[in-house]
């Protein structure tokens, strides 16, 4: 042990620290659940909020006996902030997922987001940031069990890799994903850190822990601009609901629990149920850009210029607005390119303001009050009605996608005859409520939407497994952070969608971030060296030019591919999924979505219950059964992998499929099982 070593039984005084770290953490908790807030509120509308307010920091400040309230230790050379003067003392810091004080005020644990922890992740030898000692420690079930240090500033020490740092990354994982506060990596913490005004686009590979560095940077901004923040909002928005679920539990973990999370499904179904499916040639064109040019024609054809003057009568005297004024006013709302809805409201008041002009030049001497009145005449009503008429988004819609003529009126230059026949409706409704809306009907709706009326923008948004979105997705999600700021993730090689983005420069231009900066993570930590050197592979063939991930980490007997009898696949792969049982973590079955029901059954007869994507995996129940189609962004310790030929054979192209067969080969944190009875693509011979 070295000599500069701080006493001879060290893990005893950690020990001994963490004990005091939870009953500091215990008394900040029993203090906020003693306020009383009887007398401090003035109606019961005030106390319901202080309240909620309160119950909120309770939750925050709970004691997670499974989690580590600290995981490092920092003692810098200096006092931090302080002249860095000869022979003077430094501060030690304990590193940890949120901040914990004792009686007198004194930080027990520093929250990993503030300044001060920051060389916890960025400091080292080349550059140790007044950092002498790194200390970063081991848990097992909640108690401290090991420790580590690296001597940052001593000549006489070797670099070497973190066998905790290692251990806790390839800890086996059961129930929902978990926070990596333990194991951000220099790159990653950049990212994580990086400020609140400007968009940032993470490309990475499977395993480069792209999602966890989104959900992280939320954390982190929460915490450096949480009154901002707290007014705008933040937004998480992933591919679907099983993987929503899968890290519902990362950010409550790190004391952030207003953080809402949804699919763009979800963003996008306020104003009708989506109850049909689209052909893939109708969905890509309605994804198309281009529609938003055609739905904005199809808004602008309602103004009508008008044809009869502005007859108010007020008392005894009539004042006339002449037609050809009135078409001027029009005219000029038109140019300044309004929200649909703003200039139906403005058209009245111009009109209003019009005629105050002729009372003054009569004399009068006419305030606001009567502008508004005048605004509220009858023929005003009836002239703006006639000429700016409102309009119902979804009704636009349904016009647009039934209505031959009036598509075409609109899409003249824009699409194609062939593409107008794609997506009309093949049968017709007759209203908005009972049209089978397809998802992405539901975006032009959200678009048309917005033509009308702005959407409501929040703080921050963050988009997970971004590849996937059409670039109509891509505006939906835009509209939602116009004013703020976005964290834009996801892998091109990855895109399994007809309308998957072929690059970012495209998907954050039709986002609205065109000035994003895209970073791109390449070195993999989850998932092993071998694993992911087959699945690249697939690259060439499937996102050519991506660098492929280059893993940090070796598993010798990590994959295994294995050829059975067609007859004796199923039974092959129940016998693999009782092989990976025998180890410590989740395990996942991918098949193509086609071939789920037959492995089910062949699970049940064999005695297996299985979970489906998104549900929690438990010490008793640790095997899911994934379809495909819903593997991407969700991790198993060990995954089974069955036919991957009809894993591509499941999607409507080679392209497609080879990518989704790229998804459900790095899955994987420990260990491969590959299974199949049909010749395996030609890229991965």
């Amino acid at each position: 042990m070295p000599a500069h070593e701080e006493s001879s039984n060290p893990l005893v005084r950690e020990r001994a620290h963490l004990a005091a770290s939870r009953a500091a953490l215990r008394a900040m908790r029993e203090d906020v659940q003693a306020l009383d807030i009887r007398d401090v509120t003035a109606n019961w509308v005030n106390a319901a909020v202080l309240q909620s307010q309160i119950d909120d920091r309770i939750k925050a400040l709970a004691d997670l006996s499974h989690t580590p309230l600290f995981f490092g230790r920092l003692d810098y050379l200096h006092v931090v902030g302080a002249e860095k003067a000869e022979g003077s003392e430094g501060e030690r810091f304990y590193i940890g997922r949120r901040h914990v004080h004792d009686a007198h005020g004194d930080p027990m644990v520093i929250d990993w987001r503030a300044p001060v922890s920051q060389p916890f992740y960025q400091a080292s030898r080349n550059n140790p940031l007044d950092v002498d000692h790194r200390r970063r420690f081991g848990y097992t079930g909640g108690e401290l069990t090991a420790y580590e240090d690296e001597y940052l500033t001593d000549p006489s020490e070797t670099e070497q890799t973190s066998k905790l740092l290692q251990a806790e990354i390839e800890r086996p994982r059961v129930g929902p994903m978990r926070d990596i506060v333990a194991t951000i990596q220099p790159e990653q913490d950049e990212i994580v850190r990086s400020d609140l005004g400007g968009t940032v686009c993470v490309q990475g590979g499977p395993g480069t822990g792209k999602t966890a560095v989104g959900l992280h940077r939320v954390a982190y901004l929460l915490y450096a601009h949480r009154e901002r923040l707290a007014r705008t909002g933040t937004l998480v928005v992933g591919p679907n609901r099983s993987f929503l679920h899968y890290i519902e539990q990362v950010l409550p973990a790190l004391g952030e629990l207003e953080v809402q999370q949804a699919t763009v499904e979800d963003l996008v179904a306020a104003r009708v149920e989506v109850r049909g499916t689209d052909e893939s040639a109708a969905a890509v064109i309605k994804g198309d850009a281009r529609m938003a040019e055609v739905l904005r024609r199809a808004i602008r054809s309602h103004v009508t210029p008008p044809v009869e003057p502005v007859v108010v009568v007020r008392g005894s005297r009539r004042w006339r607005v002449p037609a050809y004024e009135v078409e001027e006013m029009t005219a000029e709302l038109l140019a300044r390119d309004m929200r649909y809805g703003a200039a139906h409201e403005a058209l009245p008041q111009r009109i209003a303001h019009a005629v105050l002009v002729r009372m003054e030049e009569a004399g009068e001497a006419p305030d606001d009050r009567v502008q508004n009145a005048v605004a509220r005449n009858p023929a005003v009503k009836a002239a703006v009605k006639a000429v700016w008429p409102a309009v119902d988004p979804a009704k636009l819609v349904l016009r647009l996608l039934t209505d031959a003529e009036f598509l075409a009126a609109h899409a003249e230059g824009i699409l194609g005859d062939d593409e107008q026949k794609q997506i009309l409706m093949a049968k017709p409704a007759r209203s908005v409520k009972a049209a089978r809306w397809t998802a992405a009907d539901a975006v032009l709706i959200d678009e048309a939407a917005d033509l009308v009326a702005r959407t409501h923008s929040l703080g921050h948004v963050v988009i997970d497994e971004a590849q996937d979105l059409s670039p109509m997705q891509y505006r939906a999600v835009g509209r939602r952070c116009s004013t703020g700021s976005a964290t834009v993730l996801g892998d091109l090689a990855q895109g399994t969608t007809p309308w998957s983005t072929g690059s970012w420069e495209q998907a954050l231009f039709h986002l609205g971030k065109a000035d994003a900066v895209v970073e791109e993570l390449t070195a993999g930590f989850r998932v092993p060296r071998e694993v992911i050197a087959y699945a690249s592979r697939l690259l060439p063939a499937i996102s050519p030019g991506l660098t492929p991930v280059e893993s940090v980490r070796e598993a010798p007997g990590s994959l295994a591919v294995r050829e059975v009898a067609a007859a004796e696949l199923e039974a092959a792969v129940v016998a693999a999924c009782e092989e990976s049982l025998h180890h410590e973590g989740s395990i996942g079955l991918i098949a193509a979505d086609a071939r789920i029901p037959a492995l089910a059954a062949a699970l049940a007869a064999a005695g297996h219950a299985c979970l489906s994507p998104g549900e929690e995996t438990t010490a008793a129940s640790r095997l899911t059964l994934v379809p495909a189609s819903l593997a991407k962004g969700l991790e198993y310790d060990y995954v089974v992998l069955d036919e991957p030929a009809a894993v591509v054979d499941g999607e409507p192209d080679e392209r497609t499929g080879l990518r989704r067969l790229y998804v459900a080969l790095t899955r994987a944190v420990s260990g491969l099982t590959v299974l199949h009875a049909a010749d395996l693509p030609e890229q991965l011979a």
